[in-house]
């Protein structure tokens, strides 16, 4: 079967196009809906000025369905694109395309064994050896299993403590890649201007202990064609073990739980720590996700 790429660089426009495939599959699309969501509500006020402009892909069958789809959207070096599942054949043609266009890959974000696919036809064609970033899972929760009762309070975090949020969601790469053992450290998931917007926007909360400290973050993407996602979550290593990690994920997933959204998250498999609290609070994995980076040959 032949596959047929349509690339986009309006949000709008491609999620005009890509809403049969966005709508028919809403958690394993979650990440590719809520960025270009994200995308079509602000634009690109919170990408730095040297960022290369975002792309979207659909991919489609011999009879113009839309099948897959992918994007080249986060805001930090090296840009790695995020796929979905999609054929073998398919994959491959992106490949090609991506490299005929002058597109430089050094890491590949998204579904296995998709990405595996992709980087081993980036390679054929560009040269380098394939390194395993991470393998996460994506967990989805129906069922919310409340856990053990902590002190402090939950509250949404404030514009004026985006130094604070900023910081911890630096740090959630490098301490969750030590908690799973890797070497490879996991790439930035926010610059300031976006955890700025995500604070004005509601979607960033802090627990705080009684004295008022803040102690742990849980932010959340807000619904999109009716799933939210969780995350990041992140505790500083001194104040771990109280539970506030799974008291923050517990609260907000029963508030998206409430309004009638599904709701979503990824964990690393390699983390026990955090996949152990998912696990107790009711997600369940339903698909296998990573990244993959293309090492200089």
């Amino acid at each position: 079967m032949g596959y047929a790429l349509e690339f986009f660089d309006d949000p709008h426009a491609f999620l005009a196009a890509a809403e049969p495939l966005l709508s028919a599959e809403p958690v394993r699309c979650t990440v590719v809906a809520s960025v270009t969501a994200r995308h079509a509500r602000s634009g690109d006020s919170a990408r730095p000025v040297d960022a290369p402009a975002p792309w979207w892909v659909v991919v489609r069958d011999e009879a113009g369905v839309p099948v897959s789809a992918g994007m080249r959207t986060a805001p930090m070096v090296p840009y790695p694109p995020y796929l979905l599942a999609m054929p073998e054949e398919a994959a491959v043609l992106l490949a090609r395309t991506l490299h005929e266009r002058g597109e430089s890959v050094e890491v590949v974000n998204g579904y296995v064994p998709t990405i595996d696919v992709f980087g081993a036809a980036t390679i054929a064609l560009s040269g380098g050896s394939p390194s395993e970033t991470e393998r996460t899972s994506l967990y989805e929760v129906t069922e919310l299993v409340e856990p053990p009762a902590v002190e402090g309070r939950f509250r949404i975090a404030r514009e004026d403590e985006v130094d604070l949020v900023q910081g911890w969601f630096d740090l959630f790469g490098p301490d969750a890649s030590e908690q799973a053992g890797r070497v490879d450290p996991h790439p930035a998931i926010e610059t300031r201007e976006s955890t700025r917007g995500r604070i004005v926007a509601g979607d960033v909360w802090l627990w705080e202990a009684p004295d008022g400290t803040p102690v742990s973050v849980t932010a959340f993407n807000p619904p999109s064609f009716g799933v939210a996602r969780v995350g990041p979550v992140y505790t500083p290593k001194e104040h771990r073990g109280h539970g506030y990690a799974a008291a923050g994920v517990a609260a907000i997933s029963r508030r998206l739980l409430d309004e009638g959204a599904r709701v979503c998250l990824f964990a690393d498999g390699q983390n026990k720590t955090s996949t152990g609290v998912y696990l107790r609070l009711g997600y369940r994995p339903i698909a296998v996700t990573g990244g993959l980076r293309i090492l200089a040959g």
